[in-house]
């Protein structure tokens, strides 16, 4: 599904002459080609997937863009951030820092934990409820600063 709206996109941006959209969405379309055949036999992959792929590519960008800007390279800075907001524009909606308590406190009830001893218990049902609304690194935290 994604791959087709993905190709759909592609065609536009060429026809727009836009190199930066053509640039994130050719690496979210050669990430989804990878993804098929790392799968072997099954070349259909699961909407999860699409989104795991996506957070990658992601996390991937703001990764490289943090160096670049660290190293004071402003112009291989950009063009990572002009990829992310591609990227972006096709993951779901993250939850904002508020939201975010909101939902592991309802997590800490449900699993009754109440030390950082349990946090094992509470980060396995909040990623797998959270899966591409927050990232790892950032419901760690939180977790982490509730149990504390």
């Amino acid at each position: 599904m994604l791959e087709q709206i993905i190709n759909q996109e592609i065609k536009a941006a060429m026809l727009a002459k836009s190199e930066a959209r053509l640039r994130g969405l050719r690496a979210i379309k050669a990430a989804i080609l990878l993804a098929k055949t790392e799968k072997g036999v099954s070349s259909a992959i699961t909407e999860d997937d699409e989104i795991k792929v996506l957070q990658k590519l992601a996390k991937q960008r703001k990764e490289s863009a943090d160096i670049y800007k660290s190293k004071d390279r402003q112009d291989l800075y950009n063009i990572e951030i002009e990829e992310l907001e591609v990227i972006e524009e096709f993951l779901p909606k993250q939850l904002g820092r508020e939201e975010l308590v909101a939902f592991i406190k309802n997590i800490i009830a449900q699993t009754g934990a109440s030390s950082v001893k349990d946090m094992g218990k509470v980060m396995g049902t909040a990623n797998k409820e959270l899966a591409g609304k927050a990232d790892g690194k950032t419901i760690s935290e939180v977790v982490k600063e509730l149990l504390s």
